[in-house]
């Protein structure tokens, strides 16, 4: 027997078990308990008439960066479905998605749950993000006849060799794939060895996502609150790094006493344990949720919140993007640049090569390796603000350069959009 029906056989069995599973990751807080129904494939909407398109982003980075393809969709009369599969994905999409387009969580890869999403919903096509394709969902499109396009198509090289190792699998699930739009030539070469059929490079979308937006009376409160001081902020940061910017702090505090290090860890539950680590060192830290705004008396603020990345990059000059001073892959800084924030980043950046080496080039982004190293290039700067600005500015224009994948991938998928058309008349 495949692999592919034991995984079969295997969620089957488990689906009298979701519910259960379901409701023990709401009290972890990694769902939504008002709308668990819509994890097994039900919802309380129903659906709009006309042609739906199904887009699908696993969490939040990815979602986001669907966001220049939902405006070209719906630009062109369709309806736009959007899943995704985390609490925070649904929180920041709630305030980003246009009119026209609406959230639901996407099912459980579970045969039960994907057919009642797919008999409600019925999409024309389907479009998911990166490499984000479920073994028994993507059976379940491809047996209704409906396109499956991976739009930004990505996979790291250790992704990509757990696949070659089960070939079979991995030919049944990439084969599936109607159009694979890779975003360089290193994926596509990846998934072409993996099976994809017909692989075009169509770049990154994420260059395309509008900067997250700030609500205006609290940026104003917020920049209010800072003042003249000498601000920074470490963000999608991960657990041992804010040790690192803590020390970091403590080094620059003592020549510039009035810094504030702002910190927005990647998970916001983790919160309380970021305040305790700073007080540990003897410094004043406040919460977010706690304190609306950063007190004078407060050298290390945490943002706890979802959605208020755009508050902080319009709020300072410098920018340390985690997951990267510690083995992880590393952080998206397309954003940040965006708004023109000069980009410190660690050494482990392999998730984003081509950005980050961008930006090196264009001198828009400094590698930092240690807390002493970090203390440094953030002090340099925050004293230097005409080349903090100069940074900034070659970051955006850098960022703006790379542009235009979504315009690609609309004319790559033009093709079953036509045929959609003529289904209908």
């Amino acid at each position: 027997m495949s692999l592919l029906k034991l995984y079969r056989l295997a969620t089957i069995a488990a689906t009298p078990f979701a519910s259960t599973l379901l409701n023990w990751r709401a009290k972890l807080g990694k769902e939504d308990p008002e709308r668990l129904a819509e994890r097994m494939g039900e919802s309380n909407r129903s659906r709009p008439r006309g042609r739906l398109v199904w887009l699908h982003g696993a969490s939040l980075g990815e979602s986001l960066s669907l966001l220049p393809l939902i405006d070209r969709f719906i630009q062109r009369g369709l309806e736009v479905l959007v899943t995704s599969g985390t609490v925070s994905s649904a929180r920041v999409l709630s305030a980003r998605l246009p009119a026209g387009a609406f959230h639901q969580y996407a099912p459980l890869d579970a045969p039960k749950f994907i057919d009642r999403f797919l008999d409600h919903w019925r999409p024309d096509i389907a479009v998911f993000a990166e490499s984000e394709l479920w073994p028994n969902i993507v059976t379940a499109v491809r047996a209704r006849g409906a396109p499956l396009v991976l739009a930004n198509a990505r996979i790291s090289r250790k992704s990509a060799e757990r696949w070659r190792a089960i070939p079979g699998a991995a030919k049944s699930i990439f084969g599936a794939v109607d159009l694979c739009l890779a975003q360089d030539s290193d994926n596509a070469a990846r998934f072409l060895a993996l099976g994809a059929r017909c692989v075009r490079i169509a770049g990154n979308l994420k260059f395309d996502v509008p900067p997250p937006p700030a609500d205006s009376a609290k940026l104003a409160a917020f920049n209010g609150a800072i003042g003249a001081r000498p601000a920074w902020a470490a963000v999608s940061t991960h657990p041992g790094e804010e040790d690192i910017v803590l020390d970091a702090h403590v080094e620059m505090a003592a020549q510039t006493p009035t810094l504030l290090t702002i910190i927005a860890p990647r998970h916001q539950d983790r919160g309380v344990e970021i305040v305790e680590a700073a007080r540990a060192r003897g410094l004043s830290a406040a919460l977010r949720s706690q304190e609306s705004e950063p007190r004078r008396d407060v050298s290390v603020y945490v943002v706890d919140s979802v959605g208020e990345l755009g508050l902080i990059f319009r709020s300072v000059g410098v920018v340390l993007m985690g997951k990267s001073l510690l083995p992880g892959g590393g952080q998206n800084p397309i954003e940040p640049a965006k708004l023109g924030c000069a980009i410190l980043h660690g050494p482990n950046v392999e998730n984003f090569t081509e950005v980050y080496g961008e930006l090196a080039t264009a001198k828009a982004a400094a590698r930092v390796t240690d807390a002493a190293s970090l203390a440094r290039a953030a002090h340099y700067l925050l004293a230097e603000p005409s080349r903090m600005r100069k940074m900034g500015r070659a970051a955006a224009e850098t960022v703006e350069k790379l542009g235009g994948a979504s315009r690609g991938i609309m004319t790559a998928v033009e093709p079953y959009l036509a045929q959609m058309a003529v289904a209908q008349q």
